[in-house]
């Protein structure tokens, strides 16, 4: 019985965790008003058994993270890129549309020189 306990207590500990971190009025309002089944749940794309496994990775985690939001965000791989990783992808973008429009103002180029080697099509002489 006092097992029991202890246990009812630990869920009410996590359960008061969640409260004061947001995420029960975070959760409650991307699920909003549909009921859960094993098709259909939530908005597009959040998996239920996914996010059924965060929260008890969650639950079990012996130092609980001060952000349970960030915790769960990472874990569902909604955390966002890393800014490292979007930097270099900004560099590599910028790199390539100079090449880009090199290679157009390139390509206009040799269709000048192209249009000036190129006899003019004689007009045939209407019969």
């Amino acid at each position: 019985m006092a097992h029991y306990r202890a246990s009812e207590s630990k869920r009410e500990q996590f359960r008061r965790y969640l409260e004061k971190s947001g995420v029960l009025d975070t959760l409650t309002s991307i699920v909003g008003h549909t009921q859960p089944s094993d098709q259909d749940f939530g908005p597009p794309g959040l998996d239920l058994q996914q996010l059924i496994e965060v929260l008890v990775a969650l639950y079990e985690e012996p130092d609980k993270p001060n952000n349970a939001l960030d915790f769960i965000k990472l874990h569902l791989g909604a955390a966002g890129p890393d800014p490292a990783d979007v930097e270099a992808l900004r560099t590599e973008i910028s790199e390539l549309q100079q090449k880009c429009e090199a290679l157009t103002e390139e390509n206009n180029e040799l269709k000048n020189k192209l249009m000036q080697c190129e006899p003019a099509p004689e007009e045939k002489p209407a019969e």
